[in-house]
């Protein structure tokens, strides 16, 4: 089953994908979930969450900001504020859900928002992404799968999606999620396996690098939803 663990709807400030078009093209992508993770809200999530069905789960997560740079949260149920950014706060406000700390496109020089981690920060993680297909340089990834490595840290993937053609681009394939009917036909869904799966290290991750045009699009949409005030 394959799940792309990282993408954007129009409840963050560079997308304007609807939550009813990410599901629906996960799926067209022969997708068994996605993840859903706004830029500090997990409403893009929870939208999603309306169009799943028996064969396709959606995770709610959010991509929260902290004072260092950006860490995801997955399987989340309540908002975790940014509050005043502090590393290790926001770490526990997700764990409390028993949701999923990850280090989204860690060691990117090219984004402000990367979160570099330090040997200290890896007993506080519960995953590292290893690849994200918005990282420019395949470096960057790399740097993430040796910090991985290193700490005997689990791994995720996605896509980092802000636009439909982006979705299903990256993300892990694990046998989490699949369930036996009595008429012996799989149906996938089972969030709470695919957690496990990831503490576990039960994963493996695929990933293509998305075009560079849909960087350059998502800034634009970043201007014209600051200029009109989208919502």
């Amino acid at each position: 089953m394959r799940y792309d663990l990282h993408a954007h709807s129009k409840y963050s400030p560079d997308s304007v994908l609807e939550p009813e078009r990410i599901v629906k093209t996960a799926i067209k992508r022969g997708l068994s979930g996605i993840a859903v993770t706004d830029h500090d809200t997990i409403k893009g999530g929870l939208k999603a969450k309306k169009y799943e069905t028996e064969d396709f789960a959606v995770i709610v997560g959010s991509e929260i900001k902290t004072a260092r740079g950006e860490i995801i949260g997955l399987f989340l149920e309540e908002e975790v504020k940014p509050a005043a950014g502090d590393f290790q706060e926001l770490v526990s406000a997700i764990k409390r859900q028993n949701g999923i700390v990850v280090i989204p496109h860690p060691f990117d020089e090219l984004r402000r928002s990367a979160l570099h981690p330090t040997e200290e920060d890896a007993k506080f993680v519960d995953c590292i992404e290893c690849f994200n297909s918005r990282c420019i340089f395949q470096r960057y990834n790399d740097r993430a799968v040796e910090f991985a490595a290193k700490h005997r840290l689990p791994v995720t993937a996605g896509s980092d999606a802000h636009f439909a053609n982006e979705i299903g681009n990256a993300g892990i394939i694990t046998e989490a999620g699949i369930t036996e009917t009595e008429a012996g036909i799989t149906e996938a869904g089972a969030v709470e396996e695919v957690r496990e799966a990831l503490r576990k290290n039960e994963v493996q991750t695929f990933g293509r690098r998305s075009s560079l045009v849909n960087h350059i699009g998502s800034k634009v949409v970043r201007i014209w939803k600051k200029a009109v005030r989208f919502d």
